[in-house]
């Protein structure tokens, strides 16, 4: 251990912010960050949209399923997959881009979350705290028309950033033994891992919620993946331009 890898392994969800806003030499550290993160084949596929409007990150917020901590925390990003720069360099070259392809589409959505991990790390690292947002692919084209996304640009997900107000136990994580597989994928540990982990989470579970909530990470994933989610993504996505073929 270092301390470089101590601080990955404190990572937290923050979900209360100060008011304290970021400054510019902060947001730039942030963004350099992210774009040192590593990019299939250099092309960068990605795009970050900072919100700092109050009446927008309030909207976004509702959008994302009532997130509060999205409107009062003092920087929301809201990481892009990007490949309509790619095509516009493209044209420089008097290239036709082809771009509706499912390869395409999982590059720009890996290049985004990679640097979206950088610039968490990164902030985490000066004391900041952050939490990922999925909710924003609630309601995607409402989010697409607030942000002015043009097409072959969809949201992946956000990212609120903000000093934090308060100070949340760390989440327990699935023994290493259920998600590391060597020389080739078994799954002779997923019962007795799942098992043990199932024991830890309810426990955390408890502490978190001063004895409220009696459950366990299976239970949660049953109930989690019991039916579809967000089957809107496919169709938004087509109309945006990322094809499937």
């Amino acid at each position: 251990m270092n301390d470089f890898t101590e601080l990955i392994q404190r990572h937290r969800s923050i979900r209360r912010f100060k008011p304290d806003g970021i400054t510019p030499e902060q947001l730039n550290a942030i963004l350099r960050s992210a774009q040192a993160a590593s990019t299939s084949s250099n092309v960068q596929a990605y795009s970050v949209i900072g919100v700092t409007d109050s009446a927008k990150k309030r909207e976004l917020a509702v959008l994302a399923g009532d997130q509060k901590y999205v409107e009062q925390c003092p920087l929301f990003l809201v990481w892009c997959a990007d490949l309509l720069r790619l095509r516009h360099a493209c044209g420089k070259q008097g290239i036709e881009m082809v771009h509706g392809t499912m390869e395409n589409f999982i590059v720009a959505t890996v290049d985004v979350s990679l640097a979206a991990q950088n610039a968490a790390i990164a902030a985490e690292s000066m004391g900041l705290g952050i939490v990922y947002i999925g909710g924003i692919r609630n309601q995607p084209r409402e989010v697409t028309r607030l942000l002015q996304l043009p097409e072959l640009v969809y949201p992946v997900f956000g990212m609120c950033i903000g000093y934090p107000d308060q100070d949340p136990m760390p989440r327990p994580r699935l023994p290493l033994a259920a998600v590391y597989h060597e020389n080739a994928y078994s799954t002779a540990s997923f019962d007795r891992a799942i098992d043990e982990y199932d024991v830890v989470m309810r426990e955390y579970y408890r502490q978190r919620t001063g004895g409220k909530r009696d459950t366990s990470w299976s239970q949660e994933m049953g109930e989690k993946f019991r039916q579809a989610a967000r089957k809107h993504m496919r169709a938004y996505l087509e109309e945006q331009g990322f094809g499937f073929e």
